[in-house]
C-alpha cells in the first residue's frame, strides 16, 4: 500500500517525467531509512513493545525496526479505515520528501542549474548559510544563497536541502530573468 500511493501520486504530480526518473522518486522515498525517519517523527519507537535486551541496546532509534513499525502502521491504517484513510496518511507523511525527491537527479536540481549560470560569469560559485528553527518534531530551514558575497535568493524548507533549493530556485529565476532582459 506505501509503495501504490506513492507511485500513483508521483505519476500524477510528475507527469512529464520518464519511468525511469518515477522509479528513481519511488525507490529514494520508499526505502528503510526514511521511513525510519518518518517513524521517529511521529515518535513511534517510543510506542513499540521492545525485550529487555533490545530496548537497552537502542532497540528504539534501530533503522530496521522503525522502519518495520511504520509499515505496521500503514497495516493498521488500512485495516481501519481502509484505502483513502491510508493513502491520505501516507501522502501526508512523505509529500515533503517526494517533492525533495523529484527536484533532485530526474526533476529539478536547482542548485546545480544556478551553479552553471553563476560559473559562466564568475569565479566564485555561490554559498549558503542555512538556519534551523523550532522543536526537532518540526524544524523548518531557512537558506540564502550568495554568490560575490550577495545574496541573490532566499528559500525555506523542512530539510536543509529543500530550503537550499529554494533558496536556488528563487536565484536561478532571478539569474535568468535577468540574462533574458539583456537578450532582448
Amino acid at each position: 500500500m506505501l509503495g501504490i500511493a506513492v507511485t500513483e501520486s508521483t505519476f500524477f504530480a510528475y507527469p512529464d517525467l520518464s519511468e525511469g526518473g518515477l522509479a528513481k522518486i519511488r525507490a529514494s522515498v520508499v526505502n528503510a531509512s526514511v521511513l525510519a525517519e518518518v517513524a521517529s517523527e511521529y515518535s513511534i519507537g517510543q510506542a513499540v513493545m521492545l525485550g529487555k535486551g533490545e530496548d537497552l541496546s537502542g532497540g528504539r532509534e534501530k533503522t530496521s525496526i522503525l522502519c518495520d513499525a511504520f509499515e505496521a502502521v500503514i497495516g493498521a491504517i488500512y485495516l481501519d479505515g481502509g484505502w483513502e484513510k491510508t493513502n491520505e496518511f501516507v501522502l501526508r507523511s512523505l509529500k515533503d520528501r517526494i517533492a525533495e525527491a523529484a527536484e533532485g537527479p530526474g526533476g529539478n536540481d536547482y542548485k546545480t542549474l544556478l551553479q552553471e549560470i553563476v560559473a559562466k560569469n564568475n569565479d566564485e560559485g555561490p554559498s549558503y548559510l542555512v538556519v534551523g528553527e523550532g522543536p526537532d518534531h518540526d524544524m523548518r530551514f531557512t537558506a540564502d544563497v550568495a554568490v560575490s558575497d550577495a545574496i541573490v535568493g532566499s528559500g525555506e524548507g523542512r530539510t536543509k536541502k529543500q530550503a537550499e533549493q529554494a533558496a536556488a530556485r528563487n536565484a536561478w529565476a532571478h539569474f535568468r530573468e535577468h540574462s533574458e532582459g539583456e537578450e532582448d
